[in-house]
């Protein structure tokens, strides 16, 4: 229980610190807003055209009779809908972690460099195309985990009662585990770790992890929150990936960015 507060609290920290440092916080806003565009978009078009697909998709319901046919095609259409609204869940914060990984980066060593004892931050120490790739690849194979669990997820939400109540509590703590894993990748990638060694770090301290993610998770079915909440998440998991790895953390959130005068995060 004392790891579930934690993550938690890591979570309002980051958001804390954003809000105290307002220039990066619309620095990091940036990358949100082009991912929320484009998700619309494709889930606009889903809803408008999603029926014509499935009708092209299932050629040999054409000769059903009435109602069949257009039960069979409407739990289909209805199907896709939610396993996409599904997969936006968990690939948001994957595509805008890629698509902002210059902000994020940025972001991430400030807050690096405020909360160390020493004022400095870890550098991968690698191009900026290369950090593309490694982020690209890595996030491509927790995308397929991901998906592994949610099509079981699905198939077992069938189950009669077991599917409508334990289930989609499983389903939340998945995506917390996915979510956390994305967004600590940041500033464990800058540090050398690849995803294997994250994984491990991660399954080790699950409820840190759950605490964090998972009402996180939840925040982000809300439309349009996982925008506003993505720079705060980026500098929680940031100062939550110092304790994974044991790093002394202190010092102040005192910088050139704050606006509202000096405050001090304690991590």
């Amino acid at each position: 229980m004392h790891d579930l507060g934690a993550g938690f609290g890591y979570l309002l920290k980051g958001q804390r610190w954003v809000a105290q440092h307002g220039r990066q916080y619309g620095f990091g806003l940036v990358p949100g807003l082009i991912t929320l565009v484009l998700y619309v978009a494709v889930l606009v078009a889903l809803a408008v055209w999603g029926g014509d697909f499935v009708s092209w998709a299932t050629p040999f319901a054409d000769d059903w009779s009435s109602p069949w046919q257009g039960l069979f095609r409407g739990f289909l259409t209805v199907v896709l809908f939610v396993l996409a609204l599904l997969l936006s869940v968990l690939t948001f914060t994957a595509v805008t972690l890629l698509i902002g990984q210059p902000f994020y980066e940025t972001l991430s060593e400030k807050v690096d460099r405020d909360v160390s004892p020493d004022g400095t931050a870890p550098e991968s120490g690698l191009p900026l195309w290369r950090e593309l790739w490694v982020s690209a690849r890595d996030s491509l194979r927790v995308l397929v985990r991901a998906l592994v669990w949610g099509v079981l997820l699905f198939a077992l939400g069938f189950l009669p009662f077991v599917g409508q109540t334990v289930v989609p509590v499983i389903g939340f703590f998945v995506t917390g585990f996915f979510l956390t894993e994305e967004l600590t990748a940041v500033a464990l990638q800058r540090r050398g770790v690849d995803l294997r060694a994250r994984l491990t770090l991660l399954r080790a301290r699950k409820p840190l992890i759950w605490g964090f993610g998972t009402p996180l998770g939840l925040a982000f079915l809300v439309p349009f929150v996982a925008v506003f909440l993505m720079p705060g998440a980026v500098a929680g998991a940031t100062m939550m990936a110092r304790e994974l790895l044991d790093e002394e953390t202190g010092g102040s959130d005192e910088g050139e960015d704050t606006e509202s005068g000096p405050a001090s995060v304690d991590g």
